[in-house]
C-alpha cells in the first residue's frame, strides 16, 4: 500500500500505536532500529530524526557520527503481537547531515544498483526468495540448544512435523502484515522449515526479507522454541538457502521471455544467466558471507557448489523452473539466509546486467547429476566451483571490478575489513574437532 505523512498520523492515532520502530539495516545485514515515542512521529516523518552512525557496524567513525534516517512511508505497518500501547515500523534510507545518501547504507546501495537496470530500459527487477530456517528448542533460560524440535523430513505433516503450529502461527502474522503465502513446508533435513511468500519488486523483496525474519524469530520464541537462519547449524544435514527467482521487466513485459527459442527464454535472460555465472565466484562473499557459509556449499546436501546452470536439474547453481510466460526467472540457488539481502541482490542485479550489457554467451547447460562427477570431468565440461571458504571467496571480491563497483568504495572496504577479521578470528581458534582428533594421538 502507499501511505502519506497524513495517513500514517491518522492511523497511529486510530489503532493506539505508542511507539515507532525506525529500522535500518547494517553492513552484515543485521536489522537496527530507533525507537521513539509516537509524539515524535512528526519530527520523524519531515526526515529530522538524528543517530549516531559510528555504532553500527560498518558505517562510519566517531567523528563523523551524525546520520539521518529517511522513512520510507510505504513500509509502514503495525506489529500484530502487541495488543495494547502498540508498535508500528517504518523502514528508513540512511543519510548524511548534507543531505546526500549515505555511501554505506545497503537499502541505499541497492536503490542505486536499481538506478542503472532503470537507465538500461528495465522498469523492475523482480525478486521471489526462499529463507530457509532451523526451529530449535530453548532450555529454561530461553537460550538455544543444540535439540532440533522435531525429526521429521521433506513435506511432513504433524505429528512427525512438530514445527507444524509454530510454522502456521508465523503464516498467520506474515499475513496479517500484508505478506501474500505461497505455501509452506517442512524442509528435507529435521527441524528445517521454508515458507515460501510472493515475489515482489528488489526493494520490497529484501524489505521483506528482514521482515521475515523478525517475524520468524519472534513467533518461534513465543512457541519456546530459536529460529535461526544460519546456513548450516548442524553437521551430516542439508543447510539452509535462500534461493532467489529472478526476472526483469519492461512495462508489463517480462524481458526474460521468448517464445520462439526451444526454453522459451529471450537473449536478455540468457545473458542475465551468462553474467550471473560469470561473476558468481566474485559475488559469494556477499550471497555467502560467513564462515559457516561454505560448510553448506559441499556435494551431497543439495546445495550448489558448481557454477553451472540447467533447465531442470537441481544440482547446478541456476536453474530454471518450468513456469513461462510472465512468470519465466532464474533461480540462483547458491545464496544462504544470512546474506544481507540488499546487498546480495546488488551483486546479483549487477552481475546480470554486466552479462547483458556485454551480451555474454551462455554456457551449454549442464543436465548431468554435478554431484556424481569426477574432477576430471568437470574440467573437461568447464564447470568450476564455488570458493570453498570465506577467504577465497574475498580474494575472489576484490579482484572483480563489476562486484567492487555495485558496492561502492565505502561499503566494499569496511565489508571486506569486517570478514577478514572474522576470517582471521576462525582461522586461530581452535575448535573441537582438532581436540577430537590430536589430543591423544599426538
Amino acid at each position: 500500500m502507499s501511505y502519506t505523512k497524513e495517513d500514517i498520523l491518522r492511523i497511529s492515532k486510530e489503532e493506539n500505536v505508542r511507539f515507532i520502530r525506525l529500522q535500518f539495516t547494517d553492513l552484515l545485514g543485521a536489522i537496527k532500529n530507533v525507537e521513539i515515542p509516537v509524539s515524535q512521529l512528526t519530527k520523524a516523518l519531515d526526515n529530522k530524526m538524528m543517530f549516531d552512525g559510528s555504532s553500527i557496524e560498518g558505517y562510519v567513525r566517531i567523528e563523523e557520527s551524525d546520520m539521518y534516517l529517511y522513512p520510507d512511508l510505504d513500509s509502514w505497518l503495525i506489529f500484530p503481537w502487541v495488543a495494547e500501547n502498540r508498535v508500528a515500523r517504518l523502514i528508513c534510507d540512511v543519510y548524511l547531515p548534507d543531505g546526500n545518501p549515505f555511501p554505506g547504507d545497503p537499502r541505499g546501495i541497492l536503490k542505486r544498483n536499481l538506478k542503472e537496470a532503470q537507465d538500461m530500459g528495465f522498469t523492475s527487477f523482480n525478486v521471489g526468495p526462499e529463507p530457509e530456517f532451523f526451529l530449535f528448542k530453548t532450555d529454561e533460560k530461553g537460550n538455544p540448544t543444540n535439540e532440533l524440535n522435531d525429526q521429521g523430513g521433506y513435506f511432513d505433516l504433524a505429528p512427525t512435523d512438530l514445527g507444524e503450529n509454530c510454522r502456521r502461527d508465523i503464516v498467520i502474522t506474515l499475513e496479517e502484515m500484508g505478506f501474500e503465502i505461497e505455501a509452506s513446508h517442512h524442509e528435507v533435513a529435521p527441524g528445517q522449515h521454508e515458507i515460501d511468500f510472493k515475489y515482489a519488486d528488489a526493494l520490497k523483496a529484501a524489505d521483506q526479507i528482514q521482515t521475515f525474519k523478525l517475524v520468524v524469530k519472534t513467533i518461534a520464541r513465543q512457541h519456546g522454541l530459536h529460529a535461526t537462519f544460519m546456513p548450516k547449524p548442524l553437521f551430516g544435514m542439508n543447510g539452509s538457502g535462500m534461493h532467489c527467482n529472478q526476472s526483469l521487466f519492461k512495462g508489463n513485459e517480462n524481458a526474460f521471455v521468448d517464445e520462439s527459442d526451444e526454453l522459451g527464454l529471450s537473449k536478455t535472460a540468457r545473458h542475465f544467466m551468462a553474467g550471473t555465472l560469470k561473476h558468481a565466484r566474485a559475488f559469494a562473499a556477499i550471497t555467502n558471507p560467513t564462515v559457516n557459509s561454505y560448510k553448506r556449499l559441499v556435494p551431497g546436501y543439495e546445495a550448489p557448489c558448481y557454477v553451472a546452470w540447467s533447465a531442470s536439474n537441481r544440482s547446478p547453481m541456476i536453474r530454471i523452473p518450468a513456469s513461462r510466460g510472465l512468470s519465466t526467472r532464474v533461480e540462483v540457488r547458491n545464496p544462504d539466509p544470512a546474506a544481507n539481502p540488499y546487498l546480495a541482490l546488488s551483486v546479483l542485479l549487477k552481475a546480470g546486467l554486466d552479462g547483458i550489457k556485454r551480451e555474454l554467451s551462455l554456457p551449454t547447460p549442464i543436465d548431468r547429476n554435478i554431484y556424481i562427477m569426477s574432477e576430471e570431468e568437470r574440467v573437461e565440461e568447464g564447470i568450476p566451483s564455488l570458493p570453498a571458504d570465506l577467504k577465497e571467496a574475498l580474494n575472489e571480491l576484490i579482484r572483480s571490478e563489476v562486484i567492487c563497483d555495485a558496492l561502492g568504495d565505502h561499503a566494499l572496504a569496511h565489508f571486506y575489513e569486517l570478514k577478514e577479521i572474522e576470517w582471521d578470528m576462525y582461522r586461530t581458534q581452535v575448535h573441537q574437532w582438532e581436540r577430537d582428533q590430536y589430543i591423544t594421538l599426538y
